[in-house]
């Protein structure tokens, strides 16, 4: 169906103010999971005009929201559990610290499973 849904009307006004935002020189990487919205012809036409945007999809059936979750998992568990701050500026330093020799090792997050080790047990519950 390719009548425009409000939410694709919405998504094309958030990528024309990320356009305005981000420096003409740089590129904008967008991560999106598998809803539908940025798979709209009049979004697919918007972004194939603009070649710094890169679309990066998360795994099917996987959210993006956990990726998210995992890393400040990761976060919590490996730097603020394991300092003390004196105030709200030292935990910052702190997080941008951890942020920054994070980065310098990142790699992706890996999805092990296997289809069939995922029916396998949905097909015991």
């Amino acid at each position: 169906d390719a009548r425009i849904r409000q939410q694709d009307l919405e998504f094309l006004s958030f990528l024309k103010r990320v356009d305005a935002a981000v420096p003409a020189g740089l590129d904008a990487h967008l991560v999106v999971d598998n809803y539908a919205t940025h798979k709209h012809p009049k979004v697919r036409a918007w972004l194939a005009a603009r070649p710094r945007f890169y679309v990066l999809n998360t795994p099917t059936y996987s959210s993006w929201l956990n990726q998210v979750e995992r890393w400040f998992a990761i976060l919590t568990q490996r730097q603020i559990r394991r300092s003390s701050c004196v105030n709200a500026k030292d935990l910052v330093a702190k997080i941008e610290a951890f942020i920054a020799a994070y980065n310098a090792k990142a790699h992706p997050f890996v999805w092990t499973a296997t289809s069939e080790a995922i029916l396998e047990k949905v097909s015991g519950m």
